[in-house]
């Protein structure tokens, strides 16, 4: 679930004067708490002044699309359309795709080329540019993890550790029936 969190530090600009930014981040998270950990986590890497969370609330996009061409983030509404047999009429149904573009165009672009090879109808009627700085999944590659992790020196590979022989000797346990 992607969560909006609204991050409030202070800076200070060329000219010495303090200027404070409330600014919106995206985060993969199972829940408010652990997205709140990941805000913080994140933020101590961009952020060296004091910050604090001034607003977390569940993010309404059904998708986001990256581009790694793209500098900004830009809602987009994704109307899906169905026929609705019994009356005989069209349904919309709506859904919000956060796209990474250059320009309101190159959003629009993106979200159609991904969307190539949908088989349903769809129409975009809204692309905006969200205020959005920035958007954190949550595997990146770059996390520690069970497949990332190092391995440690002392350890030695089972196939290592035995020979074929013990291998082999202790597959061969027999229980007798008395």
């Amino acid at each position: 679930m992607w969560y909006e969190v609204k991050i409030k530090y202070s800076r200070i600009d060329e000219d010495d004067r303090t200027k404070t930014f409330n600014q919106p981040y995206l985060f993969d998270a199972m829940s408010f708490t652990e997205a709140e950990a990941r805000a913080i986590e994140e933020m101590q890497q961009y952020i060296s002044t004091e910050f604090k969370i001034t607003n977390i609330k569940v993010a309404n996009f059904a998708e986001i699309c990256p581009n790694e061409h793209g500098d900004r983030w830009f809602k987009c509404k994704l109307s899906c359309i169905s026929l609705d047999e019994e009356k005989g009429t069209e349904k919309k149904s709506n859904s919000y795709i956060l796209v990474q573009a250059n320009d309101v165009k190159d959003a629009y672009d993106v979200l159609a080329a991904s969307l190539a090879d949908t088989v349903g109808n769809f129409e975009i009627p809204s692309v905006q540019e969200s205020p959005i700085l920035d958007v954190f999944p949550y595997y990146s590659g770059e996390e520690e993890g069970p497949l990332n992790e190092e391995i440690p020196e002392n350890y030695v590979p089972v196939s290592e550790n035995n020979s074929e022989s013990e291998l082999e000797e202790e597959e061969e346990v027999v229980i007798s029936e008395e």
